[in-house]
């Protein structure tokens, strides 16, 4: 489970890649280093990313306020390991010998930071778990 350059790949997918996916990204980014390829995207992208999970992952030293959503591709999910849809109902086209997770997450669209930063923590922990099961730091 790896791309060409033997790190796996995960894509992480919620309707407007404004907020759940963004943070997911983030956080994998942060976590793993370039022991993962990280990709997100959404299948209706929105004009920006939400204030509110900007303003919450800033609040641990991440910051997204560069990132900016883009359209979910078929080629993105041919290309990753591993989809993540975010608890928002969005489906990925489905290739054989891809892994599919659905993370139940809150939507903090048009929510305030305080809103966000539980779907901010969750989100973390998801990855940490994520990380453990897919790119394992390697022992000494």
């Amino acid at each position: 489970m790896a791309d060409s350059s033997g790190k796996p790949s995960v894509l992480f997918v919620c309707v407007h890649n404004a907020g759940r996916s963004q943070m997911a990204a983030a956080w994998l980014t942060r976590l793993a280093g370039d022991r993962v390829e990280v990709r997100s995207a959404g299948s209706n992208p929105g004009a920006s990313v939400n204030p509110a999970a900007v303003e919450a992952m800033a609040e641990v030293g991440i910051d997204i306020s560069a990132e900016t959503p883009k359209i979910l591709t078929i080629d993105a999910v041919r290309e990753s390991d591993v989809c993540i849809t975010m608890g928002c109902g969005d489906t990925c086209p489905v290739f054989p010998g891809k892994r599919y997770l659905d993370w139940k997450l809150d939507d903090p669209a048009g929510q305030g930071v305080e809103a966000v930063r539980p779907v901010r923590d969750e989100i973390k922990t998801l990855i940490e778990g994520l990380i453990k099961e897919i790119a394992p730091k390697a022992t000494a």
